[in-house]
């Protein structure tokens, strides 16, 4: 076994006694290091994996937020315009063009923000 892929499993446990019993009590001492030092690699191990994956995790949401936080002021800077140019026109007022325009712009932010949103972790339907 090597790297990330080191595990410690029953039979390794068993492996240890079975040395143990074999080799007598003088050396005890050295089959009982060697054991915890392969468990403390493999919890080492195990820890910078999990850190890793928190540490990626939290980049990629806090890259969601940020492109979030952008397309909502963007959205209001596009909004603003497309509010006031038909309200100020003189000949036609139209007030079914600025709703459809912000349903729009709140569409788009709003498919954004559920595709940034965490999926659940349930259970994976087959």
């Amino acid at each position: 076994m090597s790297g990330a892929e080191e595990s410690i499993a029953r039979q390794d446990v068993e492996s240890l006694l079975a040395a143990r019993g074999e080799l007598g009590v003088e050396y005890e001492s050295a089959l009982v290091e060697s054991f915890t030092e392969r468990v403390e690699r493999a919890v080492a191990e195990r820890s910078e994996q999990a850190a890793r994956e928190i540490n990626r995790r939290r980049r990629a949401d806090d890259s969601a937020r940020i492109r979030q936080f952008a397309l909502g002021v963007v959205s209001l800077v596009v909004g603003v315009p497309i509010t006031i140019v038909p309200i100020v026109a003189p000949d036609d007022p139209s007030l079914a063009g600025v709703v459809v325009a912000w349903l729009g712009i709140v569409g788009v932010n709003v498919a954004h923000a559920r595709s940034i949103r965490p999926r659940s972790s349930g259970p994976a339907v087959r």
